[in-house]
C-alpha cells in the first residue's frame, strides 16, 4: 500500500491492500459516473467486496475521499519532483499546474468540495499534509522557474496554486467545452488567449 503524505499508519497485509486499492479504484469510477450521491454500497459491489470490508478501510464517505486525495497528491508531487529535472523550467511549472488542476477537478468536484468540508481529526491531519506536500513541490518548481525561467519574482505559490484552482473550478462549470482548462491555465502563461510573451512571464 501507498500511505498518504504525513500517514504513519502500519502497511497492511497483501490480501488488505488489494482490497484496499480495488475500492479505491471503483471509488474513482463511481464518483466520476454519479457524482456526491454515489452510494458506498455501490463501491463495494464494483470492488467486488462485501460493505463490511468497505467500512473497515473507509468508515464514511469522507475517509475515502481523503485516500484518494492522498493517493492523487502523492501522484503528482512524484511529478513534480521529476520535472525539476526539467531542460526548461518555464514549461516544467506550467507542465505540473496542469496536472494540478486535473486533481481538482477529479471526479465531478467532489475532490474540491473534500477539501473544503469539515474534517474530522484524523482527515485533518491527512489534509494538512496534503496541502503541505503541494505547497513543497510547487514551491521548488516555482522558485527554479524563477531563477533560471521567466516567472515573476514576486509570484507567490500559495496565490498561483489558489488561482489555479479557480482556474479548475470554472472550467468544470462547462464539461462540454474540453478545451476550457488549457485555455484559461493559458491566461496564466500569456496574459490573454492566443497572445503574445511578454518580459517576464511564463512562456505557454
Amino acid at each position: 500500500m501507498t500511505l498518504s503524505p504525513g500517514d504513519g499508519r502500519r502497511p497492511q497485509r497483501a490480501d488488505a491492500r488489494d482490497n484496499r486499492d480495488r475500492l479505491l479504484q471503483a471509488a474513482r469510477a463511481v464518483f466520476t459516473e454519479q457524482g456526491p450521491r454515489a452510494s458506498l454500497n455501490k463501491i463495494a459491489q464494483r470492488a467486488g467486496v462485501g460493505p463490511g470490508t468497505l467500512y473497515r478501510h473507509f468508515p464514511n464517505l469522507q475517509a475515502l475521499l481523503v485516500a484518494i486525495i492522498g493517493a492523487d497528491v502523492e501522484v503528482v508531487c512524484a511529478q513534480g519532483r521529476e520535472l525539476l529535472e526539467h531542460p526548461s523550467p518555464d514549461e516544467a511549472l506550467r507542465i505540473w499546474l496542469r496536472a494540478i488542476a486535473r486533481h481538482a477537478t477529479a471526479m465531478r468536484g467532489l475532490v474540491a468540495t473534500q477539501m473544503i468540508a469539515q474534517p474530522t481529526p484524523e482527515t485533518s491531519t491527512a489534509l494538512t499534509a496534503c496541502h503541505q506536500a503541494i505547497h513543497a513541490t510547487g514551491d521548488a518548481l516555482l522558485s527554479r522557474a524563477q531563477q533560471h525561467g521567466n516567472a515573476p519574482a514576486q509570484l507567490d505559490i500559495a496565490d498561483l496554486l489558489m488561482l489555479t484552482n479557480a482556474i479548475a473550478w470554472a472550467s468544470e462549470q462547462t464539461p462540454a467545452d474540453t478545451g476550457r482548462l488549457d485555455r484559461l491555465l493559458g491566461l496564466i502563461n500569456t496574459g490573454a488567449p492566443g497572445g503574445e510573451q511578454h518580459t517576464n512571464e511564463m512562456p505557454r
